[in-house]
């Protein structure tokens, strides 16, 4: 794949790109002049992404069809980009599922470990090295407020995004003085197909609003641009982020359990 025969800056890998935040960072990338590499399950979608953003912008935009959560076709997906100099990573890709954990699918939760932390850190991993060595690049991260707090009927994407909020702010730390940072972002409920999937559009927390998937991906592109460690978007996800550190270890998981059950208590 040749990508730098269009658009004026560098390449930006971003998976899960077919709607929601993936899709909203595609268009900021591209507006900057950025070529892009779209990775995610939707070919067709993609097509069409694609195409609209080099007619749009004039960068080159390549769609790749890949499922992360499988790890053998993540191994292939890095094996096909190994050649391609990447300036820009953005693992938006992820999902969540709730219900109590006893009576769920163990598939659809080793698939969900697999995209939010195996995928996320095999990609970091592969990416960040020719960073390095280039003395240049930027890591974007999407965790959620669902990170600072354990949280009952969605305990297992918690805890999946609890390691990528701790893996990304070590990371940047170790990065200090070679020219590479990594931004990890943690949106609240957001406009995306997300809690559809997840199960969780009944829970109490949705009833509390939801942010717009473009003003969370600008806030997040402008702070990984920036080289910044945290973004979190909104006051309330703010105050509810530093507050759980006062907040006793026997309480916080009991809040997180009523903001997560559904409204109606239907399970």
């Amino acid at each position: 794949m040749k990508l730098k025969d269009k658009g004026q800056g560098g390449v930006a890998l971003i998976t899960g790109a077919s709607g929601g935040l993936g899709l909203e960072f595609a268009k900021l990338f591209a507006e900057d002049g950025h070529n892009l590499i779209l990775a995610a399950r939707s070919g067709d979608k993609l097509d069409q992404i694609c195409a609209e953003l080099r007619r749009r912008f004039n960068v080159e935009a390549t769609s790749y069809v890949v499922d992360l959560s499988a790890p053998e076709q993540l191994e292939r997906f890095i094996q096909d980009i190994a050649t391609i100099r990447i300036d820009y990573l953005v693992n938006n890709a992820g999902f969540g599922d709730t219900g109590y954990f006893h009576k769920k699918s163990w598939k659809v939760q080793q698939e969900m470990i697999n995209l939010n932390i195996l995928a996320l850190s095999r990609l970091t991993h592969h990416c960040v090295q020719g960073m390095v060595q280039r003395g240049f690049g930027r890591i974007l991260n999407i965790a959620s407020t669902a990170a600072f707090q354990p949280s009952p009927f969605f305990n297992v994407y918690a805890a999946t995004k609890s390691y990528v909020l701790s893996f990304t702010e070590a990371l940047q730390v170790e990065l200090s003085g070679t020219g590479v940072t990594a931004t990890v972002s943690c949106p609240g409920p957001t406009e995306t197909g997300f809690h559809t999937r997840a199960g969780s559009y009944k829970s109490r927390l949705m009833g509390m609003g939801l942010m717009s998937s473009e003003e969370v991906a600008q806030k997040a592109y402008k702070a990984m641009m920036k080289g910044k460690s945290l973004v979190l978007h909104g006051l309330r996800n703010l105050i509810m982020a530093f507050s759980i550190r006062f907040t006793p270890r026997s309480i916080a998981p009991r809040a997180a359990h009523y903001f997560m059950k559904h409204s109606d208590d239907a399970q």
